[in-house]
């Protein structure tokens, strides 16, 4: 049988060899509903899910987030007294490729060589932007106005106004161009002070004229930063204004003063000299920058006698009862001490070695004591060690290790010699005398809050270890009243008030020996002496007058800073209760 083919089913063709090919014919419309849905699926997919990228370009045709720039915080003293705030002022800047001829003959006549050169420098380059002047004061921003320029653009820009010029200045410290913290409190608390900047939503145009879609930023701060000192600025004016008449009375090197709440650890007032102005700062040495308080290491001197007085009392070395015969010099080792006038005291008891500052007596106990429970001692009343305050650039100071205690230095150690120490670190270390032996932490620091009104930081007191006995405190407290009352310590008596004190005379090394034409005078004592709320520190560095001992050049100032006070309401320390 015969197969027949469907023609209607199947085409057969010849394909040239004999053999028969099938071929079958597609719908053009059937192509065309594929592209079709493929075209659709993709355009689908684009819209409601486009490519990030795609989306962040073309709202940035349209709308787009818009910096508000926020002010730095507000930095104070205890009473609430602004000490530093922010303002703005104008910045000028030019685009160098917008300058005419007649424009440059008349930036030629105005602005200075240094800026002259970049211009041009940055008309070879191609550069769009050039400062001229960054916050100008308002005569010179007048000027530059007045220029009327087309290719020069104002600008306002944040600065930092310290509203007492110097006063507090080493403290404060100060910000750079970019308004950062370079130094003292701006520069410690500068992640605090900075306020991030809030943001406004801003719509545009075909125009390309932008509006505001909102009234008020968002993500903008609450409110500005705050850093409240422990610091009052009526006592800090009185210290600085005495100690810088004496520093510069007596040509001195340096000086430095802090007055503390003894029995918080609280600093009231800290002061330094040479000073300067934050807010202008042309011209001025380099020198004038260090904080002396903090970051001064200087050789006590007899200051230091109550604090050595009080580790041999309770390390049992010396007796109150004791007496002490005292020659004008004394041999020790490979070394001599003498006593600061070259005259023999005789027989003198325990308390007189402090009230009569003698060197010799003292020396005679530096010999008897422990190289290394004296040493642990030191470290233990805070000397050699970083001491906690809430600044930048402070000084660990230099006590020597047991092993160098060699010949002469045990006795030089007992008179405030061979070691180096900060007025920080004297003046916390006094404050355990005053308050019954407890070495409290010193802070300046009363509280921070950030820029969303939320207290980050609160300076509070803190009891870092028991250094004396109450009993060794009381007699060395009485001991220091007698010094006032009829010893070294008599120009530092006042009628306003009973107080206690100790001066303090010390050489200054240089290349190995002690100079005989440089030294550095201090007092430390503390008032009312019945219940005490005040403890200070006055030291002024190498004078150049003549005068040198603590009794003439440091009591003084000290006299006229407690009466001074006196006059004024009495700052309320945290209570010996908090403490």
């Amino acid at each position: 049988m015969q197969r027949v083919n469907n023609v209607n089913n199947l085409s057969v063709r010849d394909n040239g060899t004999g053999d028969l090919g099938r071929h079958y014919s597609i719908n053009p419309w059937f192509l065309f509903v594929v592209v079709f849905l493929v075209l659709g699926i993709m355009l689908t997919e684009r819209h409601l899910h486009p490519d990030p990228r795609v989306v962040q370009w073309s709202q940035r045709q349209y709308w787009r987030w818009v910096p508000v720039k926020a002010a730095r915080g507000v930095i104070q003293d205890t009473r609430g007294i602004a000490l530093v705030i922010s303002e703005t002022l104008p910045s000028f800047a030019l685009d160098p490729r917008l300058i005419t001829l007649e424009d440059m003959r008349t930036l030629q006549r105005v602005l200075s060589q240094d800026v002259l050169e970049r211009v041009a420098r940055a008309q070879e380059t191609g550069k769009k932007f050039v400062w001229v002047e960054r916050k100008t004061t308002p005569d010179v921003a007048e000027r530059y106005l007045r220029l009327n320029l087309k290719a020069m653009d104002c600008r306002e820009e944040p600065s930092r106004k310290y509203t007492n010029q110097q006063l507090m200045a080493h403290v404060l410290g100060f910000c750079n161009i970019d308004n950062r913290g370079q130094a003292g409190i701006e520069m410690a608390w500068d992640s605090t002070l900075y306020n991030p900047p809030g943001f406004r939503v801003v719509v545009r145009n075909p125009g390309k004229q932008a509006a505001s879609i909102t009234d008020e930023p968002v993500r903008q701060p609450h409110t500005a930063p705050v850093v409240t000192l422990t610091l009052d600025s009526r006592i800090q004016y009185i210290v600085e204004k005495h100690l810088y008449k004496a520093a510069q009375n007596n040509k001195a090197k340096w000086a430095s003063a802090i007055c503390m709440d003894p029995w918080t650890g609280a600093i009231l007032a800290m002061a330094s000299w040479p000073s300067y102005d934050p807010g202008d700062r042309r011209g001025v040495k380099p020198e004038a920058f260090t904080n002396n308080a903090i970051s001064r290491g200087y050789e006590p001197g007899s200051t230091f006698k109550p604090i050595y007085m009080g580790i041999a009392l309770d390390r049992g070395w010396v007796r109150t009862n004791e007496v002490f015969r005292c020659p004008a010099r004394l041999k020790v080792a490979d070394g001599y001490i003498t006593e600061a006038y070259p005259v023999a005291m005789g027989n003198i008891d325990t308390a007189h070695l402090l009230v009569k500052s003698s060197n010799v007596g003292m020396a005679q106990i530096g010999v008897r004591a422990e190289k290394t429970k004296t040493y642990e001692s030191l470290l233990a009343w805070g000397f050699g060690q970083e001491p906690d305050v809430e600044l930048p650039a402070v000084a660990r100071g230099i006590v020597p290790y047991p092993e160098q205690w060699r010949g002469v230095v045990p006795a030089n150690i007992a008179i405030g010699q061979g070691l180096a120490v900060t007025p920080l670190q004297l003046i916390t270390a006094g404050a355990a005398i005053v308050n019954g032996g407890r070495l409290m932490s010193p802070y300046i620091v009363k509280q921070a809050s950030n820029s969303y009104g939320e207290v980050v930081y609160r300076g509070t007191p803190k009891v870092m270890r028991e250094v004396l006995t109450p009993e060794t405190a009381e007699w060395l407290r009485k001991a220091m009243r007698a010094v006032v009352v009829e010893g070294t310590g008599k120009r530092a008596a006042t009628k306003v008030t009973k107080l206690a004190g100790k001066t303090g005379t010390a050489q200054v090394p240089e290349k190995g020996k002690y100079s005989r034409s440089r030294y550095v005078a201090s007092f430390i004592g503390f008032w009312p002496f019945e219940a005490p709320k005040y403890l200070m520190l006055v030291v002024i560095g190498e004078p150049s007058t003549g005068r040198y001992y603590g009794g003439e050049l440091a009591a003084p100032p000290f006299k006229d800073i407690v009466e001074e006070m006196s006059e004024v309401e009495y700052y309320t320390p945290a209570g010996k209760e908090s403490a």
